[in-house]
C-alpha cells in the first residue's frame, strides 16, 4: 500500500502537470530539493535526541515490510499453552519459553513457568508493553516533526528564490530560474509533507497500535493461563480481539 499510494499521488501530480501543458522538467530542480530537504532534516535533528532519530529511521522499514501480527496464530498457541499448563503444570512451560521466538511472549512464558502470581505477570508484560509502544510512538513524533517543518522550509526556499529574482532585476535572463526555485520549493515543501512524511507518521501511530494490541491480548491470555482458566474460555475470550 505505501508503494502503491506513492505512485498513486506522484503520478497524480505530475500527470496533471502534464495534462495543464506543463513539461515535467519543470519540476526537477535539484537546488530547490537542496533547501527543502536539508532544511527539514536539520530542524528534525536539532530538536531529536540521537537514538530516538535513529530508532525512527530504522521504523522506516515497516513502511514496506510492517512487522507481522496473526493474532488468530496467536490464540492457537495460548490455548495449546494452556492446555499443556493444565495437564503437565506451569512449569513444562519452560521448554516452550525457551523456543518461544517473540521476546514479549517468551517473558510471559518464563513468568509462567517460574510460577509468579497473575497481577506479577500483568504488571511486568504491561510496563514492557507500555515502553515498547512509548518508544515506537517516538518514531511516527520524528516523521510528524518532518511533515511539520518541510512546508516551512518550502517557504524559505521560495523567499530565498524571489530574493535572488529582486537581485536580478537588471538581468531578465536570471529571473525565470529564480522565480522557477521560488515555486518548486514551496512544491517541494508541501509535497514531501503531505504525500511521505505526515502518512508515514500516521502509519506508524497505526502498526503501533495494532501491535500494542496484539500484545495486551498476550498479557490476558498469559495471565489467564496463570489463573488456571479452562483452554476453552481463553479461546472464547480471546476471539474478542480478532
Amino acid at each position: 500500500m505505501t508503494i502503491l499510494g506513492l505512485l498513486c499521488g506522484v503520478g497524480a501530480i505530475i500527470g496533471g502537470n502534464i495534462l495543464e501543458g506543463g513539461h515535467t522538467e519543470s519540476l526537477m530542480i535539484f537546488t530547490a530539493f537542496v533547501i527543502v530537504f536539508g532544511g527539514t532534516l536539520g530542524a528534525v535533528m536539532i530538536q531529536t535526541p540521537l537514538n530516538v532519530f535513529l530508532q525512527s529511521m530504522k521504523k522506516i522499514e515497516w513502511m514496506i515490510r510492517p512487522p507481522e501480527i496473526d493474532s488468530e496464530a496467536m490464540i492457537g498457541k495460548i490455548v495449546e499453552w494452556g492446555q499443556i499448563a493444565r495437564q503437565e503444570g506451569l512449569l513444562s512451560l519452560q521448554r516452550i519459553a525457551e523456543q518461544e521466538s517473540d521476546s514479549f511472549s517468551r517473558s510471559g512464558l518464563q513468568m509462567l513457568a517460574d510460577g509468579s502470581e497473575p497481577e506479577t505477570i500483568r504488571s511486568v508484560l504491561e510496563v514492557e508493553l507500555e515502553m515498547n509502544e512509548n518508544k515506537d510512538l517516538l518514531a511516527a513524533k520524528v516523521f510528524e516533526g518532518f511533515g511539520g517543518y518541510s512546508p516551512t522550509i518550502g517557504i524559505i526556499g521560495a523567499v530565498m528564490g524571489l530574493i535572488h529574482v529582486m537581485n536580478n532585476l537588471a538581468d531578465p535572463a536570471a529571473l525565470g530560474p529564480g522565480i522557477a526555485v521560488a515555486f518548486v520549493a514551496t512544491i517541494y515543501g508541501v509535497g514531501l509533507a503531505n504525500l511521505i512524511f505526515l502518512p508515514m507518521a500516521n502509519k506508524l501511530k497505526t502498526l503501533v497500535n495494532a501491535q500494542s494490541q496484539h500484545r495486551e491480548m498476550i498479557v490476558n491470555g498469559i495471565v489467564s493461563i496463570a489463573e488456571g482458566e479452562n483452554p476453552r474460555n481463553i479461546e472464547v475470550k480471546l476471539q474478542g480481539y480478532l
